[in-house]
């Protein structure tokens, strides 16, 4: 019998018909387990990871494999994404016992939940100096028949190591990070920074986002080059490299190697929403075409290929697809994506063939397998160089590769395509949220700016429930059973804040106070360190809780910058305390390995330059007003805070004090009018203001590093 049939979960429902008896997680499961007392096998992946699809023909759709499973174990598949708690947990077993991790993960647990032996992928036969599934399988059964207290012994052990890895801050809680400690993680950046190809060190090469952020904002708080020159040295080398989709737009997980040219193919929400954004806070800051062009194609990817029928946005697209021509047949990594020169020959013709293989990169021995190629630029696309005045390309060259990239789009679009992770997780829309929100207000887009809104209000129709709760995930408007966790309710709030930024719309800041309630309330210790998982969440081995990034930033950052940003719209010292205790940790890490706190250092940053907070007053829809409101959300001052509302009773000149409004509702705005019956600008730190102005430039100076104290 397989229980995965009425599974939300899209990785789950493609295990519902394996011979394997799933079970989902759950204390029936464990009880099962008890019942029969045999050990639980637990299965942890995602819809999207291509290992995960090997390991699941290979063994799980093997009916001898799967005979084995079901007689001497309880096994039960989690999706990843779905339970993060649990995932974190058993890989952070996993990680100390093997000094690795991945997915799929695979770890043996005793009926109380209690790790005993661990892995990830196990190939089918044994293959280089692995063990095959079925040998893992029968050497655990019988450790578990025949050595019994061992087992019982290193599963007890196991346990209270990881219970023993509570970060405790103690009495003193440690300061924010100050100038010396960001200035530190930078030199240690500096040394792991790959000079030749971008990115920081070796292959697999992720694209570092986070550290990107702080980068930028480190810049715009010291003025240092070269923080700005890495991020545009590894902004460029992954726009052109094959990680980019150099025709529809969009980002793959990860370069394989160190150079961006083979990615691994499959495409995640939170990579693209968190790249869209680095992309266009870059451009905001040197005005580069390339970034435009990225941001906006990202932002484009995002709506067209991951929007839902709802509003919101899909998890991710698979890296693996049916070869085309070969529908039937087995699928492959890449095969929507990449290109030999026949392809290109049979859409193109011959002569625009063999400028697109010039252009792309597109050889006859192939960059990937089988002689095929993942596109990319080893060239400047010339029509960013045309566009920021660098050289002068003919123009006829720009248009004939538009041309050649519409038409192989169109050709690519006939391929089979790569499967669709459709569940909406609450954080990575959260994530998109944000991303969009700001890239259509900087390239004048409303419509990016309404896709922001349409998925800001599926988390709250949806996910968001009358308690100021927040589910994990939902599928097709309905919500998950899986509670939310630190970071959905973080990263939900950091977009409903950059929401209220873009729309001045103040029920996003009183959305976002509502879900920053529910951190202070249930996620956050009394000595402020914080938890990945609420104080009434289901009980596992260990309460998790992590305060370094990864590939999105940790519910810990996410908490501290949301927090922190709230603050400074609300004038909150109990949001202000509570981000500065949670920035504590920090300082230390990023000494110590900055690659893996970047979101830190970067709200490490706005803390340290305030943030500046910003009140842009006037009637609404008056041009003025719209100028500065653009002028403030254009300014890189580290995380700076815009609010943009009605003006205060009355009207003062410049000097004079007026106190009778109360800002509609954001405290920002309170007594704040209009200058000289223009619309004004406020610049504050603390709620401590200069004297207000009506002039966008002398707004723009004022938001320069070492201005616009109060």
């Amino acid at each position: 019998m397989n229980r995965l049939a009425h599974s939300q979960s899209p990785y789950l429902l493609q295990h519902a018909s394996n011979p394997v008896d799933w079970w989902p997680w759950g204390e029936e499961a464990m009880q099962e387990a008890r019942r029969r007392d045999v050990p639980v096998v637990l299965s942890v992946g995602y819809s999207s990871c291509h290992w995960c699809h090997v390991m699941a023909h290979e063994s799980f759709e093997d009916e001898a494999t799967a005979a084995v499973m079901n007689a001497g174990y309880v096994s039960v598949k989690v999706d990843r994404e779905e339970r993060p708690d649990v995932d974190a947990v058993y890989m952070e077993a996993v990680q100390a016992a093997t000094g690795q991790g991945g997915w799929p993960m695979t770890v043996f647990l005793t009926p109380d939940g209690e790790p005993f032996y661990f892995g990830t992928y196990f190939p089918p036969e044994p293959r280089h100096g692995m063990p095959s599934f079925r040998q893992v399988l029968e050497g655990v059964s019988a450790a578990w028949r025949e050595r019994r207290g061992e087992v019982d012994e290193a599963a007890g052990r196991i346990v209270a190591e990881l219970a023993g890895r509570r970060i405790d801050l103690g009495e003193k809680v440690p300061e924010p990070p100050g100038a010396d400690d960001l200035a530190a993680a930078l030199l240690g950046l500096t040394r792991e920074f790959d000079a030749v190809n971008g990115g920081f060190g070796g292959a697999p090469k992720f694209p570092p986002a986070l550290v990107l952020e702080f980068l930028l904002r480190h810049h715009a708080r010291t003025g240092s080059e070269g923080a700005l020159q890495m991020v545009r040295a590894t902004c460029e080398a992954m726009a052109r490299g094959g990680m980019y989709d150099q025709l529809g737009g969009g980002f793959a997980r990860y370069s394989v190697d160190a150079g961006w040219v083979v990615p691994h193919f499959e495409k995640m929400l939170f990579d693209n929403a968190l790249l869209c954004r680095v992309y266009a806070h870059l451009w905001r800051a040197t005005g580069s075409e390339s970034a435009r062009r990225v941001a906006l194609e990202t932002a484009d990817f995002m709506v067209r290929e991951l929007g839902t029928n709802q509003g919101g946005f899909a998890s991710a697209l698979d890296a693996d697809s049916a070869v085309p021509g070969a529908e039937d047949g087995p699928h492959r990594e890449g095969a929507f994506y990449v290109w030999t020169p026949d392809e290109l020959r049979e859409v193109l013709g011959e002569e625009d063939a063999a400028l697109a293989a010039g252009y792309f990169g597109v050889t006859a021995e192939g960059t990937f397998e089988e002689g095929a190629s993942v596109l990319q630029l080893p060239d400047r696309d010339p029509a960013d160089a045309e566009a920021e005045g660098e050289g002068e390309p003919a123009l006829v060259d720009v248009e004939r590769i538009r041309s050649i990239r519409e038409r192989l789009l169109a050709a690519r679009e006939l391929r089979p395509r790569p499967g669709r992770d459709d569940k909406v997780v609450a954080a990575w829309n959260g994530l998109a949220v944000a991303a969009l929100a700001e890239t259509g207000a900087y390239f004048g887009r409303p419509d990016l700016v309404d896709a922001a809104t349409a998925a800001a209000d599926l988390l709250v129709g949806v996910h968001l429930d009358d308690r100021g709760r927040i589910a994990r995930t939902s599928r097709d408007g309905v919500a998950g059973q899986s509670a939310g966790v630190l970071e959905d309710y973080a990263s939900t709030a950091e977009g409903f804040l950059t929401l209220f930024a873009v729309t001045g719309d103040a029920a996003w800041l009183e959305l976002a106070g509502v879900l920053l309630e529910a951190v202070l309330t249930h996620f956050v210790a009394p000595d402020g360190a914080l938890y990945d998982t609420a104080d009434d969440a289901e009980r596992l081995i260990r309460r998790p809780q992590d305060p370094t990034d990864n590939a999105t930033p940790s519910g810990w950052t996410s908490a501290a910058g949301a927090l922190l940003t709230y603050a400074a719209y609300t004038g909150s010292s109990r949001h202000r305390t509570a981000a500065e205790r949670a920035l504590g940790v920090v300082g230390a890490l990023g000494r110590r390995v900055p690659r893996f706190v970047g979101w830190g250092l970067a709200v490490a940053e706005a803390a340290l330059d305030g943030p500046r907070e910003v009140a842009v007053v006037g009637r609404d829809g008056d041009a003025d007003r719209d100028a500065l409101h653009r002028a403030a959300l254009l300014s890189d001052a580290p995380g700076v805070a815009v609010a943009v509302g009605e003006p205060s009773a009355g009207e003062v000149s410049v000097g004079e004090a007026e106190d009778e409004a109360d800002g509609r509702g954001v405290p920002l705005l309170a007594d704040r009018p209009l200058v000289d019956g223009r619309p004004a600008a406020y610049v504050c730190r603390h709620f401590a203001c200069a004297a207000p102005t009506t002039d966008p430039a002398v707004l723009v100076a004022s938001l320069r590093p070492g201005e616009g104290r109060g």
